[in-house]
């Protein structure tokens, strides 16, 4: 077996020397070009010490040297292999079985895969990572959601929480696992939006076929296509297998006959990564070559990565599948790969820190954020946030912002990916406003899906209002729809749900542009349109998010909070019954000790007296005191034998023993005394099945309507007020867009002290109150 590592000769190193200095290159210019992060190895290589054998072979090559005349000592056990074509011919290779021939170049070839594949560079983090330490198996869908056909009206009235998951089928029904779609098709394109781990799937696989653990049978071979692209500029001329033949020799393998027996058998895995990354004038070349080289060797397996946005870039006879978004096993397996690899001190800590993070995943208001986090480049940016912070961000915009940044710029530029220009001059801030023109004027109208030539007319309008723009309608529609594939492509942030039908990647994100845009023109003072704009829809629960990502955006959010206000007192002012609703829990709330609040009492009282349409949201809120409690306890007695209408002995006993417990906490002599009445009333255990029976026919409802005034009359509540429909549907929108108030107000966001303790007592009075204390 050769030698892991190889070291210059001393007249070597001086060759080689020379040969860089002819160059005119930098140490740096060469670790990138052999593709290694450190310049550690290039002087080691230099300075005759010793180094990998592949990185020898790299620099050799890069430095058009022959390895054997640089190296000390060169080896003499490459085996048949490493001859020169004048001491090997076809028939030496021909007299070599198949599998003989296959280990011996899987042997060679492996320290190369491991150097490929083996590792990871995760954004914004400063070391590189093995990929067994974070790699989480994926799943694969079958059935292309984009493939199908269908209307924009038939998918637009999805409720918010299922719209990222349209078209992703049921987990449990239409997935199966990564291995398994490639053990099943011996062609598979891998299809996947930006960041869902096409790449690293594909290394994976190499990995595996390296290891043994699958396809030990094949010879596997990586290769990124945007590279093979660059080695073809020169000549303009694409030849695959000469570009798999220089591969090879940076293992030390120079014999062509041997690449075309492996591939002749059928006994190579190519995987292929990036078909969408080759620039748009190499493209037909690039991609006629790949077609014509699994079409020669359509006897091996081949495995291509491509995102789901250029599904033009069709391969014959290849089945397509797409990357399904991470399920919550697999979140909770990266997170804890991903807390110890990363972890400042033990494996234990790293797993600590993943359970603390998904709690903090699973909590009711992260919801949305949680549905952005199953690709891992968005679930890896939550774990690096999650692990400086300890939490989550408290301004969910902050996250969607670094999200933003990542997709729009840096996960291209990190991987050296130069694309199209096809909107060129546009700047990041030119391309957030260009989207936050589409989220805005979509979500206005209540469109989470829309049809192709709506989003190009809405990029159209933002076109032609750029300096410079052309004025031929004709030159504008081409642009607007290059633009359209381009977005959809580089960044995946709008994506084609179904033939011809777009959305935002992510519900989360046309959220978060809509605020964004509603910020900026508040920004440029537009006399508070964009503002009054927004509390129109302070009743309509899809536009909770923007609310609050708008409130915890804006410089300041007191004028927002001001107009919500105003929007939410003027949804009952009208109504003289809802009115006198709202002063009689006023007054209960004014009639308890002054240390309570008296809007946290208000909405206790609102939430007490409710019909059953009603949720009592705001009592889960307050602060009990001695005379709540009653109240709350009345309540319970009341609802148990006015709304059940029950008569059986179990229920009678129930309330029995409800009024027991209350006498004990009346200090009112004459509503105690009117209490302990009623029970005595009540039968008790002696009394025979037909008594009993005969007793609640006789005297059941004339017992209940006494319990009610009696309660009326001491405590002013059981009151029955009696709503009409639209006065349910009011006053429901009521409570709820003062939850929403208190939400924002409680979102982290910019308020004043005056203007926040102002709104937080004046929640929930009367139009009159209200007037009193605009006065003082």
């Amino acid at each position: 077996m050769a030698k892991r590592s190889l070291q210059t000769s001393p007249s070597g190193a001086k060759k080689a020397k020379q040969q860089f200095i002819a160059k005119g290159w930098t140490q740096e210019y060469l670790a990138n070009e052999v593709g290694i992060k450190t310049r550690q190895p290039i002087w080691r290589f230099f300075a005759g010490q010793a180094i990998e054998r592949y990185t020898f072979f790299e620099l050799c090559t890069r430095l058009d040297l022959d390895w054997r005349d640089i190296a000390l000592n060169p080896p003499l056990d490459y085996t048949d292999l490493t001859k020169s074509g004048e001491n090997i011919d076809g028939n030496d290779i021909a007299s070599i079985g198949i599998d003989a021939l296959v280990q011996m170049v899987r042997s060679q070839r492996m320290d190369k895969i491991n150097h490929q594949c083996g590792i990871l560079q995760l954004l914004d983090i400063n070391r590189p990572v093995s990929i067994d330490h974070i790699y989480i198996d994926v799943n694969i869908l079958e059935q292309i959601s984009s493939q199908q056909w269908l209307e924009a009206s038939e998918i637009n009235s999805l409720k918010p929480e299922d719209i990222d998951r349209f078209g992703l089928g049921e987990i449990s029904e239409s997935q199966i696992s990564g291995m398994q779609a490639v053990e099943k098709f011996s062609k598979l394109r891998v299809l996947g939006r930006p960041g869902s781990g096409k790449s690293t799937f594909l290394k994976h696989l190499a990995m595996q076929c390296n290891s043994n653990q699958f396809g030990s049978d094949k010879i596997p071979i990586f290769i990124v296509l945007r590279d093979f692209a660059e080695s073809c500029q020169d000549s303009h001329h694409a030849d695959l297998l000469e570009y798999i033949h220089q591969e090879f020799l940076t293992s030390d393998i120079s014999q062509p006959t041997i690449i075309k027996k492996l591939l002749q058998s059928g006994r190579v895995l190519l995987l292929i990564d990036g078909m969408d990354e080759v620039c748009h004038e190499d493209e037909h070349i690039i991609l006629n070559e790949v077609r014509r080289f699994c079409d020669k060797y359509h006897r091996n397996q081949f495995v291509v990565a491509c995102r789901t946005a250029a599904q033009r870039l069709s391969l014959n006879g290849f089945t397509d599948v797409e990357i399904s978004p991470f399920t919550e096993t697999q979140i909770v397996a990266f997170a804890k790969k991903w807390f110890v690899e990363f972890s400042r001190t033990n494996e234990s800590k790293g797993l600590v820190s993943a359970s603390e993070f998904m709690k903090n995943l699973e909590l009711p208001e992260n919801w949305r954020f949680r549905r952005l986090v199953t690709t891992p480049l968005f679930l890896h940016l939550a774990c690096s946030i999650f692990q400086r912070q300890d939490k989550f961000p408290l301004k969910q915009a902050e996250f969607y912002k670094q999200g933003m940044d990542l997709l729009l710029g840096k996960w291209d530029e990190a991987r050296g990916i130069e694309r199209d220009q096809v909107y060129q001059g546009f700047l990041l801030p030119q391309k957030l406003k260009l989207l936050s023109q589409i989220a805005s004027a979509t979500f206005e109208k209540g469109q989470y899906f829309f049809e192709e030539g709506v989003i190009e007319q809405h990029i159209s309008d933002y076109v032609q209002n750029l300096p410079d723009a052309s004025t031929d309608p004709e030159e504008i529609q081409q642009a607007s729809a290059s633009i359209l594939r381009a977005i959809e492509s580089q960044n995946g942030l709008l994506a084609e749900r179904a033939r011809g039908i777009f959305s935002f990647s992510y519900l989360a994100l046309q959220e978060y542009f809509t605020a964004r845009k509603i910020v900026a023109s508040h920004n440029l003072q537009s006399l508070g349109d964009s503002l009054q704009g927004l509390v129109t829809h302070i009743t309509d629960p899809y536009w909770r998010e923007i609310f609050l990502l708008t409130a915890s955006m804006l410089r300041s959010a007191d004028g927002l909070v001001e107009l919500m206000k105003q929007e939410i007192d003027a949804l009952v002012s009208e109504d003289p019954y809802l009115q006198e609703f709202l002063t009689w829990a006023n007054q209960k709330a004014e009639n308890n000790p002054p240390e309570s609040k008296p809007a946290t009492e208000r909405a206790f009282y609102l939430a007490l007296s409710r019909t059953p349409h009603l949720v009592p949201d705001f009592a889960l809120a307050c602060t009990l005191d001695k005379g709540v409690l009653l109240d709350v306890a009345l309540d319970d007695l009341l609802q148990e034998c006015v709304l059940n209408k029950s008569k059986d002995f179990a229920c009678v006993y129930a309330c029995s023993d409800s009024l027991s417990n209350i006498l004990g906490m009346v200090v009112d002599l004459g509503f105690h005394k009117s209490l302990q009445q009623l029970s005595d009333k009540l039968p008790n255990g002696d009394h025979s099945k037909s008594s009993f029976e005969k007793w609640c026919k006789n005297n059941y409802a004339t017992w209940v309507n006494q319990l009610r005034e009696s309660i009326a009359t001491h405590r002013d509540i059981g009151n029955q007020w009696n709503f009409d429909p639209n006065q349910q549907m009011v006053l429901q929108s009521y409570y709820n867009a003062n939850q929403l108030l208190l939400d924002c107000l409680n979102s982290n966001c910019e308020v004043t002290t005056g203007i926040r303790e102002e709104i937080e007592a004046s929640l929930l009075l009367p139009q009159k109150e209200l007037e009193i204390r605009e006065w003082k």
